[in-house]
């Protein structure tokens, strides 16, 4: 079985995905904690399927974004996120 091997931007977007999984699991209740995987897991399905690959400015965009996002749900006193949508 031959492993694909991920570009750095995969990469990077693999390790935004497991650190909001992550920063769920320290929140003190089960039911923020199924929610904000349940927000984090659609959001990144999602643009798994509208964002172009090839798209680097964007991916970027929404890279940063997702850093900022995680770094407030890191926070102790925040307890969940919402999901926005942008056109």
């Amino acid at each position: 079985m031959g492993a694909t091997k991920l570009s750095g931007m995969q990469k990077q977007v693999l390790s935004l995905y497991r650190g909001f999984l992550r920063a769920a699991r320290s929140k003190p209740t089960t039911e923020d904690r199924k929610r904000i995987q349940t927000i984090v897991s659609t959001e990144f399905r999602k643009n798994s399927k509208e964002v172009d690959r090839k798209n680097f400015q964007y991916i970027e965009y929404l890279l940063r974004l997702g850093h900022k996002q995680l770094d407030q749900l890191k926070s102790p006193d925040m307890v969940s996120i919402s999901s926005v949508k942008i056109n």
